[in-house]
C-alpha cells in the first residue's frame, strides 16, 4: 500500500520547526503536521505568507497549535535570533524539517557575502540545525528532514561560484548536492556522538503548482544557457510532475513514518512523481570525503561547530 498523510502518527505533544513554512513544501509540510497534532514553529521569512497558512490550517483544524518565528536564511544574524527564540520558548525540537530554499536566482549574495543558493539552501540550513542542537538533544528521538532535489545528481561538490562564471542550474544543482551530503553527514555525526537524533533526507520530485521556488527560477537575469535549462525542467515537471500536496510527501514521511530510520532517503517513486518511497543512496564513490570536505567548508563559512565532539559537549552541559 502506498503511504499517504493518513499514516502520520499521532504527534501530539511533539515539537516541529519547519523551514519556509509559509508556502510550497514548507506550508504543506507544516499543515500535515499540525493536523496530527504537532506544535509546529513556522520558520519563515515571508511574515504575511505565514499568517495565511496558520490561519488557514487553523480554520482547518481549530485545535491545532502554531507559532512563528521570523528568520532569513540569507542572514546568519537572522538564524541566530531565530534559534535563540525557539530555544526559549519551546522546551526541545522533536522536528526540524529543512524546507526553505531558492531556486536558479541570478547572481547575488547573501548577507554574509556567500552565493545566494548556497548561502540560503545549505549553509543557512546548516547554521540553524548547529544552534538548535540544544533543543533537539532534549528530545528523546529527534529528527532532522533535509529537502534536497533530483538536481542533485547534476550537483558538484566543491568550487566558489564567481560572477561571470555564474551559471544558476549549477549553482542550484551544487547547493542540493550539498542538502544531500548535509543530510548523510550529519546522519554520522549524529550515530557518533551516540546520541539519539536522526538525520534524513528527502526529495520532492517535480512539482508543477504551488511551489514557491518557481517564482525564482523563472525570473530574469539568466544566460541563454540557463534559459533553456530552465524552459527544459519546465517542460519535463509539466509532463511528469505533480502538486505540492503530493511533491511535500517524501520529507512528510520521512519527518513522521516510525519506520523510517536515520540515513534514509525518500523521494517519489517515480522520481518525478509518485508515492513517497525509500530509495537507494547512490553515488557512494567519493562520499565520504566530499561530506568531510563540505563540513570543513560550512564550520568555517558559519563559525559553527556541528562535530560528534561539539554534540558530545552539548549533552554534557
Amino acid at each position: 500500500m502506498a503511504w499517504t498523510e493518513r499514516d502520520i502518527p499521532d504527534l501530539t505533544g511533539k515539537v516541529a520547526v519547519v523551514t519556509g513554512a509559509g508556502s510550497g513544501l514548507g506550508r504543506e509540510t507544516t499543515r500535515a503536521l499540525a493536523a496530527a497534532g504537532a506544535r509546529v514553529v513556522m520558520a519563515t521569512r515571508d511574515a504575511a505568507r505565514a499568517y495565511a497558512t496558520a490561519a488557514e490550517v487553523a480554520e482547518r483544524h481549530p485545535g491545532a497549535s502554531l507559532s512563528i518565528v521570523p528568520v532569513d536564511l540569507a542572514s546568519l544574524d537572522s538564524i541566530r535570533t531565530a534559534a535563540a527564540t525557539i530555544l526559549t520558548t519551546q522546551e526541545r525540537v522533536d522536528l526540524l524539517v529543512n524546507s526553505a530554499g531558492v531556486m536558479a536566482v541570478p547572481w547575488q549574495r547573501t548577507a554574509d557575502g556567500f552565493e545566494m543558493q548556497i548561502g540560503v539552501n545549505h549553509l543557512g540550513h546548516f547554521a540553524l540545525t548547529a544552534l538548535l542542537l540544544p533543543g533537539l538533544l532534549r528530545s528523546p528521538a529527534a529528527r532532522v528532514v533535509t529537502v534536497s532535489s533530483v538536481a542533485h545528481h547534476i550537483g558538484r561538490s566543491g568550487g566558489r561560484p564567481r560572477p561571470g562564471h555564474y551559471h544558476p542550474w549549477t549553482a542550484y544543482g551544487r547547493s542540493k548536492l550539498a542538502n544531500f551530503h548535509f543530510g548523510l553527514g550529519l546522519h554520522k555525526v549524529f550515530a557518533d556522538a551516540g546520541v539519539p537524533c536522526a538525520s534524513l533526507v528527502a526529495d520532492p520530485g517535480l512539482a508543477v503548482t504551488g511551489t514557491g521556488l518557481r517564482a525564482h527560477g523563472t525570473g530574469a537575469g539568466t544566460s541563454g544557457a540557463g534559459r533553456r535549462s530552465r524552459r527544459l525542467l519546465i517542460a519535463v515537471a509539466a509532463r511528469l510532475g505533480t502538486t505540492s500536496g503530493r511533491a511535500a510527501l517524501p520529507q512528510i514521511r520521512a519527518a513522521t513514518d516510525p519506520r523510517a530510520r536515520s540515513g534514509d532517503y525518500y523521494a517519489p517513486l517515480l522520481v518525478a512523481g509518485g508515492p513517497p518511497v525509500r530509495r537507494p543512496i547512490l553515488r557512494r564513490i567519493g562520499l565520504d570525503h566530499a561530506i568531510r570536505r563540505l563540513w570543513t567548508v560550512s564550520e568555517h563559512a558559519t563559525g559553527l561547530a556541528l562535530s560528534p565532539a561539539a554534540v558530545r559537549r552539548l549533552v554534557r552541559v
